[in-house]
């Protein structure tokens, strides 16, 4: 027996709408099964797939290319590169902003430092 929406959400952390909206929009990995009364059924997979998906969308990957990406998945074997292209493009960006983040935090450390330093 699969999963509801409802445990899958609990999983998560992510709102039925979102996982509604993640199928809708072409962003799940794998097509989702549905039960004979018509209601999602997922499974440990699509579990993993949709964090996967939500990790992708925290670190900032545009929706177009999670897209692109899971239609690549749903294609089966043969787009290995491609995918593999998707997510190191993904990855350099995702660096760049740490380093900015880590630059941005470096200079907030220094006044609190500085505001510290004058109240001691």
């Amino acid at each position: 027996m699969g999963l509801t929406i409802a445990e899958v959400a609990q999983r998560t952390g992510l709102t039925p709408h979102t996982l509604r909206y993640y199928e809708r929009d072409g962003l799940m990995l794998h097509h989702v099964d549905r039960t004979p009364a018509g209601h999602r059924e997922y499974s440990d997979r699509d579990v993993t797939a949709i964090l996967m998906v939500a990790r992708l969308r925290a670190t900032g990957m545009p929706v177009r290319e999670i897209r692109r990406y899971a239609a690549l998945v749903r294609e089966g074997p043969g787009n290995e590169r491609e995918r593999l292209e998707i997510l190191e493009a993904h990855r350099e960006r995702v660096l760049a902003q740490l380093a900015e983040v880590t630059e941005n935090l470096r200079a907030v450390d220094q006044k609190i430092d500085l505001y510290r330093g004058t109240l001691t």
